[in-house]
């Protein structure tokens, strides 16, 4: 599998995303609790050295369970996980974005991971208002002191790197006046290049991407991607699904991009990693690109 730097460590394109460990709704315990570990160590077996969590996702179920799984951990698996979230009892996501928020949620992370140090780990940028998943204007002020958060639990070693998540170009730029990024997750996929620009950049600055719903959205009832007429038709003419022609096309849009597909069945994860084995032909990306 090809690899691409996310900051000291060289991990594999295809890794894998913990969101869809934990039961229906990224909340309580997951349906099948010995399916879920056999995910786990599956994906190390096939070469995964890449695994995304976040202590919200359960809240502590993603986290414990990659823990049960995998621990101790290869030296060469990088954990990334994310702070600047929270759940409430009811399961809506919230913003936890003042610097405590976000120490907090560096030291749960390694509590419950039972780890010195991750990977990474993504500042999860919130707005206000009726959409708080959008980042919206900058905040210089508060996007400021959570960057003094971060770089301070770099320096201390808590983290080996720094990343962002769901963020404009502005916040790329503000952040990397002040230090290194090694990894960026927004929003992207067949049918929504709205980070299009942040991509570029990245790949300018050598930063891993990492989209998320690389597959459309997964709370919502329709699927813009897996059902796109181009998507279902390459499928069918080269034997694949269509998760499968979804992923292989974003793994080609550019060399820094990073999958982290996520499952609970051994079956979807192994049709996930065969993603880095296929090439699509001129003709079929072509297709695939005029898809938006």
């Amino acid at each position: 599998m090809q690899t691409f730097p996310l900051g000291s460590f060289h991990v594999g394109r295809v890794g894998f995303g913990a969101m869809q460990l934990p039961g229906p709704g990224v909340l309580g315990p997951p349906r099948d609790h010995d399916q879920a570990l056999a995910v786990l160590r599956r994906a190390v077996e096939l070469g995964i050295n890449h695994i995304d969590t976040a202590q919200f996702y359960g809240p502590n179920v993603a986290n414990e369970l990659i823990r049960e799984a995998l621990h101790p951990y290869p030296d060469s698996l990088a954990l990334v996980s994310k702070v600047g979230g929270d759940r409430d009892e009811q399961g809506n996501w919230l913003p936890a974005q003042q610097p405590d928020d976000l120490r907090r949620g560096i030291e749960d992370n390694l509590r419950t991971l039972a780890t010195d140090r991750l990977a990474a780990v993504n500042l999860r940028v919130m707005g206000a208002g009726d959409d708080p998943s959008s980042p919206g204007e900058v905040d210089r002020e508060l996007f400021d002191r959570q960057l003094t958060t971060m770089i301070k639990a770099r320096d201390e070693g808590l983290i080996a790197g720094i990343g962002l998540s769901s963020i404009s170009p502005e916040h790329l730029q503000i952040a990397l006046d002040r230090t290194e990024i090694v990894t960026v997750q927004n929003a992207y996929n067949l049918v929504d290049r709205t980070s299009q620009p942040v991509l570029d950049a990245c790949l300018e600055h050598g930063i891993a991407f990492v989209p998320f719903f690389p597959l459309g959205s997964a709370f919502t009832p329709d699927n813009p991607v897996l059902g796109h007429p181009a998507v279902q038709r390459e499928a069918a003419k080269l034997g694949r699904t269509p998760a499968q022609i979804a992923l292989a096309w974003t793994l080609s849009v550019a060399p820094n991009v990073l999958l982290i597909p996520g499952t609970s069945s051994v079956g979807h994860l192994e049709e996930n990693t065969a993603v880095a084995d296929i090439e699509l032909d001129d003709e079929t990306k072509t297709q695939l690109d005029d898809a938006a």
